[in-house]
């Protein structure tokens, strides 16, 4: 170990209270959460105001990205901001044969620190990630194509409550065992059998993060801080197209572990070459115990199939759908859909993509409503919504990869258009590839296996389905849950029999379910330590974040017995 600057009793008195309030929002899911929405929140204290954030990304560009790890035998790294210019960062690429020995190498000093060491020195990275907010944030917008806000509170704060909610439930899990018990079992006039016995939480191994290029903080960093909060060195392995995120999460990290007494190389950085594709060598290496991946349900199915040496956690495509039966606040409904639609262009595994709506039309406060005009309705909301250049931007961002803007340029010729997607210019950026959604009509009345509906079209593409009920559209709602999974369910009813069938059909299939949203809160949105996000039960994804489930598999706990 290094000498340590940060003290067990200085964590403590920073971070204890942190961690006593995570532990008690994970039991009453209520809202909470230590880390500001605000950017003028931030320039205190230590943390980066909007002006310095900004600084020290623009410090990063054209650069070598030092992290001074074990065998790094190359520079790599070919970033491109989806807003159009190249970042011009390269990262150590790494010798896996040399790196994954010396991350082994800190696991029994960071075993013997115990699970709340662990998470206080979690939670000091997570503080100092925090002040940095600002600089992630455009390390996000620059990678992912999201808005600046959205890059800002989707990849600062709520991720960090991410990360925080999983360091959380990892102590839980590790603290809901003794340390230590003393064991007596009477046998009549002999002697009373008696042991002591110590149980301690063991790591599995190293864990392999698998970033994603949409959100690389908030889906990176509950995997990560589980791994890491019991007690797993972790191999942070970004998505080629968004690695500066990670690597400054791995850099803070590896000063906080340094500066703690504990082995910097708990945490790394994998950057592989262009085409090189090395998450499939990574992932079936033996040293490799536990993989977390959020993308394609091809690799996650493939990770699930291959990697039987690791516990593997996925989150893969889904199919996520609304149920349009009635409603007694038609606007709100709409406002609130149209909203849904166009955060981040659907670029989200939470955006609802199927609209089942009946071919006879729904009620409404605003009077009986046909199936074309609320597609119609829907259409124009959206419309307004976006019909200013400036506000379009700020929500939409831009297109990740030239793939959404294939798909959706081949969504067109799906079904009748109600809704073109039109070309927004960016004037700060205007290499940026910006467009609005597509909202396609298509016939339900016959479900097909084949039909576009059927399967996940990642990007700003909606479908009105029409269906000849509520009740087939709860019946086409069961079977692409089950068969395709999804990570959110939407519904809209004004009757408490519609209802409950709705919720019946999302129990049976494991699908999380929001109800007459018509407000500021959305389908697409989930809070840390209230909400899940996915339920591990259907085919979407097979762990929830975040619950006991999601860490209690990260670590084994080993008894030693004693004769008293």
């Amino acid at each position: 170990m290094a000498a340590a600057q940060l003290t067990t009793d200085a964590l403590a008195e920073k971070h204890r209270s942190t961690l006593d309030q995570a532990l008690d929002t994970i039991r009453t899911r209520a809202y909470w959460s230590p880390h500001p929405e605000h950017p003028k929140a931030y320039g205190e204290n230590g943390s980066l105001d909007a002006a310095a954030g900004l600084e020290a990304y623009k410090a990063l560009l054209n650069t070598r990205f030092e992290l001074d790890q074990p065998g790094t035998d190359a520079w790599t790294g070919a970033e491109t901001s989806p807003y159009g210019p190249a970042l011009g960062i390269e990262y150590p690429h790494a010798d896996i044969d040399v790196l994954l020995p010396a991350m082994r190498a800190g696991m029994a000093g960071w075993r013997e620190a115990g699970a709340e060491v662990r998470a206080l020195v979690c939670l000091e990275i997570l503080a100092r990630i925090s002040a940095r907010t600002h600089e992630f944030a455009h390390a996000v917008m620059h990678t992912s194509g999201q808005a600046f806000m959205m890059a800002f509170q989707a990849g600062g704060p709520h991720a960090q409550d991410r990360g925080l909610e999983a360091v959380a439930y990892a102590y839980a899990e590790q603290t809901r065992t003794p340390g230590n018990a003393d064991w007596s079992k009477p046998q009549g006039k002999r002697d009373p059998l008696e042991l002591t016995k110590a149980f301690t939480p063991v790591a599995r191994g190293i864990a392999l993060v698998i970033g994603c290029n949409t959100f690389p903080t908030w889906n990176g960093y509950p995997g990560l801080f589980a791994s890491l909060a019991t007690g797993n060195p972790v191999l942070v392995k970004p998505h080629p197209r968004a690695v500066l995120p990670l690597a400054l999460t791995v850099r803070v990290a590896r000063e906080v572990l340094a500066e703690a007494g504990f082995d910097p190389n708990l945490v790394a950085l994998a950057v592989e070459r262009p085409g090189e594709g090395i998450a499939k060598t990574l992932a079936v290496r033996p040293e490799v115990r536990i993989i977390d991946y959020t993308g394609s349900t091809s690799f996650g199915d493939w990770l699930e199939a291959n990697a039987r040496q690791a516990q593997v956690y996925t989150e893969k495509a889904g199919v996520n759908t609304v149920v349009v039966d009635s409603t007694d606040d038609y606007k709100g409904m709409l406002s609130n859909l149209a909203f849904s639609l166009s955060l981040y262009s659907g670029q989200m595994c939470t955006t609802p993509q199927n609209l089942l709506i009946p071919r006879d039309g729904i009620t409404t406060d605003a009077g009986p409503k046909s199936y074309d005009e609320v597609v119609a309705d829907l259409s124009a909301a959206v419309g307004g919504l976006l019909g200013d250049d400036a506000r379009a931007n700020a929500l939409l961002g831009a297109l990740v990869n030239p793939d959404v803007k294939a798909r959706l340029e081949a969504a067109a010729g799906l079904g009748e258009v109600a809704l073109p997607s039109r070309e927004v210019a960016n004037p700060d950026f205007p290499d940026a590839v910006v467009r609005t959604p597509v909202i396609v009509k298509l016939d339900g009345s016959k479900p097909d296996p084949e039909a576009a509906y059927f399967s996940e079209c990642f990007g700003p593409v909606s479908f009105a389905v029409s269906v000849d009920s509520t009740a087939d559209a709860l019946e086409l709602l069961r079977r692409t849950v089950r068969e395709k999974g999804a990570m959110t369910v939407g519904a809209y009813t004004t009757s408490p029999e519609t209802e409950r069938a709705v919720e019946e059909v999302c129990l049976e299939e494991s699908a999380q379910l929001s109800l007459n949203l018509t407000g500021g809160v959305y389908v697409n949105q989930t809070a840390a330590f209230s909400d899940f996000h996915g339920s591990g039960g259907n085919p979407a994804a097979n762990a929830a974040l975040c619950d006991g489930a999601f860490v209690a598999n990260r670590f084994r706990v080993v008894e030693v017995r004693r004769q008293a």
